[in-house]
């Protein structure tokens, strides 16, 4: 009998960037179904990956500092003994592991990999494509849709119909983020279309609840109260969701939770954008510029 492989993918994040690579995730896991898979994420998405069917382990890269000789000593050692390493992030850090890990056999863009991905397109390709095409270079033909059933075990029990508002993104973008009075507008006018309005996003994103209550009192704040587990399941229940371009509006999609997404030049939808059947983008250069009255328009696309 053949002694199972050890496999190390890494995959540090962020958000939307780890809940598209759920479709490798499971091309590698049905590849490699004898062997042992662990994944190296950031503490974020630990227990996601924990409750997902792809992993036997998952550790951690806590991204030591250069100085922090230490750290670094303990992330080496967390990389050695894998037979075959999947760089999913394929960043500058990533690629530094390659020799931290011992040079062992590699599929991404580090300096010397055995499955390298040297598609001079690469950067011009959608990050669901450009990961699909890097395991075709290392073998990988075959590429199952994920099963999602683990993420939607949990849930909230919340008035129906309802729709979730996703009105946060990074902190360092301010301009992915259509106007937060604007989210009060589109919920107030949701309220009046019979849809129960529900906020969600992460704890820093409190404060934005204060002004959609401003025009919509009856808003229901899930902000900072439910794991990604959770959310998961809370958006696969709601009629749609409408957001900015951020992680929540990726899960939204991979979930089958018809979606609205805006975009202004801050990305390009085109290398980005949340893919699924229905899934609808809009794209404004400024958000500030694209009006309440445009997206109502377009959400009765999907209700």
């Amino acid at each position: 009998m053949t002694k199972p492989l050890k496999i190390l993918v890494i995959r540090l994040g962020a958000l939307g960037d780890f809940i598209q690579s759920f479709y490798p995730f499971a091309a590698i896991r049905q590849h490699h179904a004898q062997d042992n898979i662990t994944l190296m994420t950031t503490a974020p998405f630990v227990e996601l990956a924990q409750h997902s069917p792809w992993f036997d382990r998952v550790i951690v890269d806590d991204k030591p500092h250069l100085f922090n000789f230490v750290g670094r000593l303990k992330l080496k050692q967390k990389l050695q003994g894998y037979d075959f390493v999947y760089d999913l992030q394929t960043s500058g850090r990533s690629s530094r592991y390659f020799r931290w890990a011992g040079r062992p056999q590699w599929s991404g863009i580090a300096d010397g990999a055995s499955h390298p991905h040297n598609n001079p397109h690469r950067n011009q390709m959608h990050t669901i494509d450009r990961q699909q095409d890097q395991l075709e270079k290392a073998g990988i033909t075959l590429f199952p849709s994920p099963d999602l059933s683990w993420l939607l075990s949990e849930s909230i029990k919340i008035p129906s119909p309802y729709v979730v508002l996703i009105p946060g993104c990074s902190l360092k973008r301010p301009e992915k983020r259509w106007p937060i009075e604007y989210y009060g507008k589109i919920a107030h006018y949701l309220m009046e279309q019979g849809f129960q309005p529900v906020i969600v996003g992460g704890q820093s994103e409190e404060n934005m609840v204060a002004v959609i209550k401003e025009y919509c009192p009856q808003i229901i704040s899930l902000i900072g109260q439910t794991s990604l587990l959770q959310l998961g399941g809370v958006i696969k229940h709601a009629e749609f969701a409408l957001g900015n371009d951020t992680g929540p509006m990726h899960l939204a999609a991979m979930v089958g939770c018809p979606s609205v997404v805006l975009f202004s030049s801050g990305s390009d939808p085109l290398l980005t954008a949340p893919r699924g059947d229905d899934v609808k983008i809009i794209y404004q250069e400024n958000l500030k510029d694209l009006s309440v009255k445009r997206v109502a328009q377009e959400l009765k696309w999907v209700h």
